[in-house]
This record gives structure tokens, sequence and C-alpha cells, in this order.
């Protein structure tokens, strides 16, 4: 049977090589037939210093590969899928949104609360009609602002309370930081804990997500993968985000740092219903909740609770994915793509180096996306309980 699955994958992949050497729409195509050959491709093109993917399913991972070294370690050690990453705007799903819909799904706060509900802030501003749905959805007309090293969230607050430029909240989608550092501070708010606390007592830990972390700690840095900083010099440990390190490297919209491994993990628990391993972290409806379409802008934009949908930034949704399938971006080189339709998803995290080329970037999330599908839609998980292999 093994034998038989294999000569399929193999047929599967010398037909999408004809297909997309025979594309003039993938760039990064060339002579790739494997993911393995376009994260080669894109670190040969100056793209990517190196990176990590894992495909997989409910039942665990289908495949995993690495490419290249951790470039500001002594020992440039291998990336693995243990390897940390800043996992920069991915903070928004993997962190600020389960821990809302933690709260959402205990009663303590309503999708259709008011931002003057637990932001007083916001009282005779004008905005009172925002809610927290406008804010998981970015359609609360907010813009983002530049925030100070070390100003206290309450000051970010009153001046977000008082822009002079924005829009009626409910109908357009404008993608914002500011909605998930709100929702960041909401959690605090409501809990009486911090965001990063929060997260691993209700979600991390029962999880066993280990490697998801914020702050990581510095005997960890030589697992980390860097990030550029503006004076392009590589940066280890440190939240790439300029705005979140300036909150103290804990804030709703980035800060969190974590392994493919622990993403994972995270994935197959959306997939399998909010449970996973015998621990229910969500119910069904939770989940249900969090990912069903919310339609925007004349329905040119359809957004999830956090997750993005169809959007100007799906390209990780790649050919293949469904319609409805969902995931989310981050700056520094990360992306998660999850098809409960296909029983699929697709993690990509690198060392970017090139900011400059969003189209290649972009061409690049999307080429393994529609390559995971095609080479892996209906495969039989390699180590079904997730757990490393002998060496990882």
């Amino acid at each position: 049977m093994r034998a038989v699955c294999i000569f399929f994958t193999t047929i599967i992949l010398i037909s999408w090589a004809l297909i997309i050497s025979a594309s003039d729409d993938l760039p990064l195509a060339g002579h790739a037939t494997t993911i393995d050959d376009l994260l080669e491709q894109a670190i040969s093109q100056g793209l990517i210093a190196g990176g990590v993917v894992v495909v997989g399913n409910h039942a665990g991972v289908l495949h995993s590969t690495a490419r290249g070294r951790i470039p500001v370690t002594a020992n440039r050690a291998q990336l693995d899928d243990a390897t940390l990453f800043d996992l920069a705007s991915l903070t928004k799903v993997l962190a600020t949104t389960p821990a809302v819909m933690k709260l959402l799904e205990e009663g303590r706060i309503s999708l259709m609360d008011p931002l003057t509900r637990w932001f007083p802030e916001f009282e005779g501003s004008g905005r009172e009609d925002i809610t927290i749905l406008n804010l998981m959805t970015h359609t609360s007309g907010l813009h983002d602002i530049t925030i100070p090293s070390a100003v206290p969230i309450a000051t970010v607050i009153r001046e977000v309370a008082t822009q002079k430029t924005w829009r009626q909240p409910g109908q357009h989608f404008l993608y914002a930081d500011i909605n998930f550092i709100l929702l960041g501070e909401l959690v605090q708010r409501v809990s009486g804990s911090r965001l990063d606390v929060f997260c691993v007592q209700h979600i991390y830990a029962p999880l066993g997500l280990h490697e998801t972390m914020f702050l990581p700690p510095p005997q960890l840095s030589t697992s980390v993968a860097p990030t550029l900083t503006n004076a392009q010099q590589f940066v280890s440990g440190v939240v790439q985000d300029t705005n979140a390190r300036n909150l103290g490297g804990v804030a709703g919209h980035a800060g969190l740092f974590g392994s493919a491994y622990d993403m994972a993990r995270f994935a197959r628990l959306i997939l399998c219903g909010g449970i996973l391993d015998g621990h229910r972290i969500f119910s069904e409806r939770t989940v249900a909740q969090m990912t069903a379409p919310y339609f925007y802008s004349n329905g040119r934009v359809v957004r999830g609770l956090g997750w993005d949908i169809t959007s100007p930034y799906s390209t990780p949704r790649g050919s293949y994915f469904s319609e409805m399938s969902f995931g989310h971006t981050g700056y520094s080189g990360s992306s998660l793509w999850i098809d409960p339709q296909r029983d699929l998803f697709a993690i990509v995290l690198t060392i970017r180096l090139d900011y400059r080329n969003i189209r290649l970037f972009n061409r690049l999330r999307g080429d393994i996306s529609t390559l995971a599908v095609a080479a892996f839609h209906d495969a039989t998980p390699a180590h079904a309980n997730g757990v490393r292999q002998p060496g990882r």
C-alpha cells in the first residue's frame, strides 16, 4: 500500500512539474518539482536565508522540510521544525484571536459589545458604534499610529480615540494593527491577565505548545531564527515589529514566537474542531464561529474572526485550497493556511531577506500551498500524532 502511495505521489509531482514549466505565471517555477526545490530557489535568489515548511491534516504531519541555517549563531544551526521564528502578524490568529474566542465561549464578552464597554476612553469620541466584531474583522475604521518607545498603553488608546481621520465602522475592510492592539488590551481588561499569560494558561499549556511564547529568554537565542532590522542587521529573539517592541514585546498584533511543530499542533486543533489528543480547548461551535465568513467592501473581502479568507493578503491560499479555507500571513516571512474542506494545512516560516520584492515572496507562499495540495491532499500522515521522529 505504501508503495502505491509513493507511486501516485511521484506521478503528481511529475505532473505538477510539467504544469509549472509550462506556466508564465509562476516566476519561482523553473525546475522546481518539490517544496524543497522551491525553498532552494528562494535561497539562491536571495529572497530568504532559509525556511521551514510543514504540511499536514487533522491526523498529523504529511511532509516536513527545512533548508538553510541560522546565520547569526556561532554553530550556524540547521533550521528545523523546532526552530523558533518571529511570527509577526500570526500573533493575531495564534494568540489574540484564540484568547478573545475563549472569552466569548465563556460568555464574558460579546461580539456586539460596543468598544466603550471595555474602553471608556472612547466615550464622546464619535466612535461609540465600534464593536469587538469590527476590531476582529478590521472594519473599525481606525488607522494605525506610530507608537513611541515605552509609552503606556493607556496613552496609545487615548491617541487612537482622538484620531481625526477615520471611517465609519462596519462596511469597509481596512487592515490595521491597532484593531488587535486594542483586542490584546481587551483580554487583559476582561480577564485580569496579560495576553501572554492568558494564552499560556488557557491555550498553549493545555495544548502542549511549549515552543510558543512572547519574550523568548536569552538562553534560547541560538534556536531563534533572526529577523532583519531597518539597518539591515540580524536580531534574534527580539520582536521585529517596532510598535510591538515599543509596547514591551507583548502586543495583540505582533510579538509571538513559535515553531513549525507547535503551529502544526494548533492547525490540527482547528481541523479537529477544537480538540486534540483528548484535550478540548474550544467547542466545535466556537471553532465554527471563529472561521465563519463575513463579507465586506461590497463582497470583495471575506474575513473570519481574525482569520483571512479572501482579501489582498490571501496569497498563501495558492491555487487549490478551497474558497472557504482561511489563514494569515506575517511580515517577517511566515504564513499559515488551513482548509477544513481539503483537510489540509500548510505552514511556511522563513528568514526573509528581501522585503522589497513582495510579489516574488507572495508567489513563494502561493506556490508552496499549491504544490502542497497537489501532492498531499488525501495522503496518509507520516506520524499521526505529530510526534517528532528520532533525531528531531
